[in-house]
């Protein structure tokens, strides 16, 4: 017994200094890499989130032409409403696409409304707008995913696009103008849709704009197969104008005369010339004969 308990004294091990002096370097070891991965993760998510706000204002810009195709193409019982307005100083627009039938009794129905609009991010920690779009209607948009949805889903209709919008405006082209108010019952030509995620300034008027450099806009045709009007317009001459080219077209006529007569003495005189030589050809045989003769 002894001998065991003599043998199990002297047994090899790590002392607590060890131990603690190992867990040390083990935790400073495992906390820079957590530090240099926190790091590598941000710089991630910033490069990923830059990448994300340039693209995001020309996805929005397509979802919205492809709105206005599919609804408006040509159908006289649709209708595009525009308004713009100012909402806790950032610019801030509402775009609202109906399309209506009749049914048995000739009442119009909606079958089909879009809207694209934003508000203010009052739950964000960053200022901005929020882009939301709305779709209401007889029709479901999309079967498989509408039918499926709870029924507080169905009653709340606008579904958040995304965050940080900075700039949102609708404008309507009208010949020489821009008009930020639609609401007549035909249909414009077109719209331009502008938004922006850049960093606004404050104004002199106490509102946040964006420089026209980060705005990010496209004009879309409404309804780009319906049939357009147009005359030809006929271009009016002034009567000065139609003087001065009648002098020009004069003065290049005499040029004309000028040249071929020039070109004419010329011809008459190679003609003399031609005709002196022969006459001599003709008399040098003869003088010839003479010699001979002599």
């Amino acid at each position: 017994m002894r001998k065991s308990l003599k043998n199990r004294r002297y047994v090899s091990g790590f002392s607590l200094g060890e131990v603690l002096a190992a867990l040390t370097i083990g935790s400073m070891v495992l906390v820079a890499v957590l530090t240099i991965y926190s790091r590598v993760e941000n710089v991630a998510a910033g490069i990923t989130s830059k990448l994300d706000s340039s693209q995001a204002p020309f996805e929005i810009l397509q979802r919205i032409a492809e709105d206005l195709d599919r609804i408006v193409d040509g159908d006289p019982d649709t209708k595009v409403i525009v308004e713009n307005k100012v909402e806790q100083g950032y610019q801030s627009a509402r775009l609202t696409i109906v399309r209506t039938i009749s049914d048995t009794k000739g009442t119009p129905q909606t079958f089909e409304e879009i809207v694209w609009q934003t508000a203010y991010d009052y739950e964000g920690d960053a200022n901005g707008l929020v882009l939301y779009r709305s779709y209401q209607g007889i029709g479901l948009e999309d079967k498989l995913l509408d039918e499926q949805r709870e029924r507080w889903e169905k009653d709340y209709h606008f579904v958040p696009i995304c965050d940080g919008v900075t700039f949102f405006k609708v404008l309507v082209p009208k010949q020489f103008s821009v008009l930020d108010k639609w609401t007549s019952d035909s249909l414009p030509y077109g719209i331009t849709a502008i938004v922006s995620f850049a960093e606004p300034f404050e104004a002199l008027d106490g509102t946040w704009g964006v420089a026209d450099a980060d705005q990010i806009s496209r004009t879309i045709a409404v309804g780009r197969t319906r049939r357009i009007g147009y005359t030809f317009v006929r271009r009016e001459y002034d009567s000065e104008a139609e003087g001065e080219e009648g002098e020009a077209a004069g003065e290049d006529s005499n040029d004309v005369s000028e040249d071929e007569g020039a070109a004419g003495a010329g011809a008459e005189e190679t003609d003399k010339a031609s005709e002196e030589d022969e006459e001599n050809i003709e008399e040098q045989p003869d003088e010839g004969r003479r010699s001979n003769r002599r």
